[in-house]
């Protein structure tokens, strides 16, 4: 049985720091690969993503190519609507039977699971690995047991890189070089995103 970790998330842009994650969780806890999963609508942000689906994956895939372990997947950009995690997890199963999947979350995600839409029977279905962030401390005592019972903590460096801070950088015309692979540095400066 293949153990798949996914990584979801609007990755506007991809940087840096969910490279570092991924393979922190692939390496922490043994997973064979990890898919990286870019949200079409994502339900717990109240703003939509700054460019389309389309470019967004697009720079996931610049940014994991060389990586074999690493997988970019469009189904929740197909599917359309709000992206939530129980949909893209039976989709999942239905299509790789053989596989054990888990989810990738910062600790700042892990304090919002009780906020996930139809989050016990997703719990059923999956693991979480937790990867603790700087500056936002885990509340795990404070998650129900059937959440809490369902978490995997594994070591991350700390990293302060964040997609909104990229945006902001390419805006005010500032570097963005060594936070994004450079692969999507060069997609970015190609296509003019996040410009002003």
């Amino acid at each position: 049985m293949s153990r798949i970790g996914i990584m979801g998330g609007t990755f506007d842009p991809i940087h840096t720091g969910h490279l570092i994650a991924a393979e922190a969780a692939r390496d922490g806890c043994g997973l064979d690969e990890v898919w990286f999963i870019p949200t079409y609508h994502p339900p717990l942000k109240d703003n939509e993503p700054g460019v389309s689906s389309e470019l967004r994956l697009q720079m996931i895939q610049e940014a994991i190519g060389g990586q074999s372990a690493f997988k970019a997947l469009d189904i929740e950009l197909k599917r359309g609507g709000m992206s939530y995690s129980i949909d893209t997890v039976l989709e999942l199963r239905s299509r790789y039977p053989g596989a054990e999947f888990s989810y990738i979350i910062g600790s700042d995600r892990i304090n919002d699971l009780p906020r996930w839409h139809r989050i016990e029977e997703l719990a059923e279905l999956v693991t979480f690995i937790g990867l603790e962030r700087e500056g936002t401390p885990l509340r795990l005592e404070q998650l129900p047991a059937y959440i809490r019972e369902r978490v995997m903590m594994t070591a991350m460096p700390p990293i302060g890189i964040s997609s909104t801070d990229i945006r902001s950088r390419v805006e005010a015309d500032r570097s963005i070089a060594y936070l994004v692979p450079d692969t999507v540095h060069q997609f970015i400066k190609r296509r003019g995103l996040y410009e002003s």
